[in-house]
């Protein structure tokens, strides 16, 4: 058992390796389309759409290919990345999405990790209360939790300002057939039509692959919830004050807050 997790550990590792290689040194000549993000922001569920969209493949959860593909990831280095499709989401549905699917309460292979530091670091008496335990979780992901992307708000300036595709995950939400065209467009100058986007949008739904309406919520599932605006349900005032404290600014400057006035 102590040997598989090994072996699996080693193959994460060095298939994240490959895959900033590639996506450094090889996105634009290959070329790769690569779909970057803050973990918990939708990137997964984008880079599907593209895949199918744009008729190249998207290696999941395995060694990414040497030839045209979709490469998803979180890379807060920039240098040398082409094609770049940057995905936002609002960083309050990033952090609860985080707490139950990344950091705290689920535990794959690939975060395994993650979730044993995080809990030696804040050990709390029921891990479920997610309002209670929410402004310290805050304090330790934007403080001291080490993260390759670095936190939400570093994320933000180092990318906010960068000539790449911005979308929101909100839109896509929205008006995921629209949102989806413009992307392929400003991608490859093609458009894949209203029909066509419609059909791929309606494939990779919250609804028929989780087997769930959006917002009923499965907190064993990788895609959890599917809703925008669940920080709402979760935010005690502390939480608002101490998210406000690292990232408010960057809520502001994405668009997601015309000011503080939220916090209150």
């Amino acid at each position: 058992m102590i040997i598989q997790e090994r072996n699996n550990l080693l193959w994460y590792k060095a298939n994240g390796l490959v895959r900033f290689l590639l996506a450094h040194a090889c996105s634009k000549w290959l070329p790769l389309y690569i779909v970057n993000e803050y973990p918990k922001s939708g990137g997964t569920w984008l880079a599907q759409m593209l895949s199918e969209a744009m008729k190249v493949p998207f290696p999941q959860n395995r060694l990414p290919m040497f030839r045209t593909s979709i490469l998803h990831g979180h890379y807060l280095w920039p240098g040398g990345m082409e094609n770049i499709v940057m995905l936002w989401r609002d960083g309050r549905d990033v952090i609860v999405s985080q707490y139950y699917a990344y950091l705290i309460l689920q535990k794959g292979i690939s975060n395994e990790r993650l979730v044993q530091r995080t809990r030696r670091a804040l050990y709390f008496k029921d891990y479920s209360d997610i309002s209670h335990n929410l402004p310290a979780f805050i304090g330790y992901v934007f403080g001291r939790c080490p993260m390759p992307s670095g936190n939400w708000a570093e994320f933000v300036e180092t990318w906010i300002d960068r000539k790449v595709i911005h979308v929101r995950y909100e839109d896509l939400r929205l008006d995921g057939v629209g949102t989806l065209r413009r992307i392929v467009l400003e991608l490859s100058g093609c458009d894949i039509g209203q029909k066509r986007a419609s059909t791929i949008v309606e494939k990779f739904s919250f609804a028929n692959q989780s087997g769930r309406l959006p917002g009923q919520e499965d907190r064993t599932h990788f895609m959890r919830k599917g809703i925008v605006g669940d920080w709402k349900a979760n935010f005690s005032q502390d939480a608002r004050r101490r998210f406000s404290e690292y990232a408010g600014k960057a809520l502001i400057r994405l668009g997601y807050e015309p000011d503080m006035a939220w916090v209150s």
